[in-house]
């Protein structure tokens, strides 16, 4: 990526929010674009941010026998109503509906009716069992406090997956299926998170678990033991039969080395049974030849919430004048190294142009800021607004082929010539 290209300038960071420092930088920069409460646009970076993230997403759920499909945002009401939660819905003002000639039209704020809708069709028989389909889509929900910028958004997209099995030990299979695969997602994007035991709420069935990672700008507070790992939402400590439920479900009889921490919720599992089943007749026939309900589990990662996340985890403080950009994980970066070349030295220009054509041939993803009337001073600083791992100056420090790099995450500086610096970026020495 050319910066001349992309109409990018410099901007002077100036009151940034302290709760959310990352995303008020992007917001600052023009990499995220508000058009109201709760929407946003994604420009060039944190698009293919978001879409390694779903790369992460995708190739691990792929590997844990998952089948990829896509459903529509938009919906028609009776699918809502022959699961019973289209009053609901409506009536709390949650999902936004429009009215047309051909009828009433839902946008999703969820998936488990146009899932089910989709599995029956396909899943008629004991032999099609078990099976989990998973989506990467938009959902839409009218939140009428939205709050920390993509971290609760009224459009977002969400990874929402749907397992259906013969039985209830199967459902439990396929749950424990799923926490591994997504343990394994946040641990490749960069994200340390917690699976905690939470309650089901509207969502019914008997048992789920939310993926939090400890945060002080979350908008959860849980209880954690950091010896054995044991978290809990507080709602559990609700439920009049809390103890039993912990012991039986979870085998945990002792709680009293728990504290509370400030979390932030990145994803959510839960069992679901056959709640939807029987409103909706999701059924199969069974190796018996009797119709027989599915048993469900459902499963979401907020990929604009994980984005957020990334950015806040990431962000980069300068001693003096506070947050001043990011440093991105080298594995899920969409650019690695960003060149800047003295652009009023034809020579220095020349061996930028050819550096930057060589790692991009070496598909090690560059950016080149060939942008004119701008500092070096200034492109530097913008390397870690964009959140480049490597800076590379090509100036009056260096001769030939020589290059000086940084590591933006830590200001440690070499100058090194191409050999070197293709082996640094490859992760060779």
């Amino acid at each position: 990526m050319k910066l001349s290209q992309t109409g990018m300038g410099t901007t002077k960071l100036n009151n940034i929010d302290k709760m959310y420092p990352g995303q008020s930088i992007l917001l600052q920069t023009g990499q995220l674009v508000q058009y109201g409460a709760g929407l946003f646009a994604y420009n060039t970076v944190p698009l293919l941010l978001r879409r390694n993230v779903e790369k992460i997403i995708t190739e691990t759920l792929n590997q844990y026998g998952c089948a990829e499909v896509l459903l529509p945002t938009l919906q028609p009401d009776t699918i809502w109503k022959d699961s019973g939660r289209y009053d609901h819905y409506v009536q709390n003002g949650t999902m936004l509906i429009t009215e047309s000639n051909k009828g009433t039209f839902c946008l999703a704020p969820t998936g488990e009716e146009a899932m089910l809708e989709f599995a029956r069709e396909k899943l008629k028989s004991y032999k099609n069992l078990p099976v989990t389909f998973y989506q990467i889509g938009e959902k839409v929900r009218n939140e009428i406090r939205t709050r920390g910028y993509l971290l609760r958004g009224k459009a977002f997209p969400m990874l929402d997956a749907y397992s259906f099995d013969k039985d209830e030990a199967g459902m439990a299979l396929s749950y424990e299926n799923i926490k591994k695969a997504f343990v394994e997602i946040f641990e490749k994007i960069g994200l340390k998170v917690i699976p905690i035991i939470a309650d089901n709420g509207d969502m019914g069935g008997k048992k789920s678990e939310e993926f939090m990672m400890i945060s002080e700008q979350g908008e959860d507070k849980i209880l954690y033991d950091e010896t054995t790992g044991i978290g809990l939402n507080h709602e559990i400590l609700e439920r009049e039969d809390y103890a039993e439920y912990l012991k039986t479900e979870y085998g945990i009889s002792d709680i009293s080395n728990l504290k509370e921490i400030r979390t932030m919720e990145l994803g959510h599992i839960f069992q679901l049974g056959t709640r939807y089943s029987e409103m909706m007749h999701g059924t199969y026939i069974g190796q018996d030849g009797n119709e027989t309900l599915y048993f469900m589990g459902c499963y979401g990662i907020g990929v604009s919430r994980t984005v957020a996340a990334i950015y806040e985890q990431y962000l980069l403080n300068d001693p003096k004048f506070g947050p001043c950009g990011f440093s991105l994980p080298e594995s899920i970066a969409p650019f690695k190294a960003q060149i800047v070349p003295k652009i009023e030295n034809p020579e220095k220009l020349d061996l930028a142009e050819k550096l930057y054509h060589t790692l991009n041939n070496e598909n090690i993803g560059a950016i080149l800021d060939d942008r004119e009337n701008i500092t070096m001073g200034a492109k530097m600083k913008d390397c870690k607004i964009l959140g480049t791992p490597y800076l590379i100056v090509i100036g009056d420090k260096t001769e030939n082929d020589q290059f000086e790099l940084e590591y933006t995450k830590t200001g440690e500086k070499s100058v090194v010539n191409f050999e070197t610096l293709l082996q640094k970026l490859k992760g060779e020495s």
